[in-house]
């Protein structure tokens, strides 16, 4: 029996490796539909056709089972989804928010015509 184990040991961690990358890119299908889905009217037509291309190349190497097209696949959609939301951080970057506004005004300390000092309130720490 552990003769039969060891000669089937690189059989058997093959396998394993073929399934481990399989159902990573099960995941990084599902994980990239919901994306789109989610994203898909923020992000720009010129960023969007590569990640839909590199998808689909993806669904078809999980379906034919073949690890080393699921792997050049994989590397194409981290790309295109790396271009895709380098430029959806750069037009969020670019446009002035009310949010960017809101946090400097919270930054800053109420500083009114009286000039109040203020301290911090004292605290006892107990062990």
């Amino acid at each position: 029996m552990k003769n039969e184990a060891k000669a089937n040991e690189a059989a058997d961690k093959a396998q394993r490796e073929t399934i481990e990358k399989l159902n990573q890119a099960d995941s990084t299908i599902f994980q990239t539909e919901k994306q789109l889905k989610e994203y898909g009217d923020k992000i720009p037509a010129d960023k969007k056709a590569p990640i839909e291309a590199a998808l689909e190349k993806l669904k078809a190497a999980h379906k034919a089972q073949d690890v080393a097209q699921v792997d050049a696949a994989m590397t194409e959609v981290t790309n295109a989804w790396t271009a895709a939301s380098e430029e959806m951080y750069k037009a969020t970057q670019g446009q002035p928010g009310a949010d960017a506004g809101a946090g400097a005004q919270q930054g800053q300390p109420n500083q009114g015509a009286s000039g109040d000092q203020v301290t911090d309130a004292e605290y006892e720490e107990v062990k």
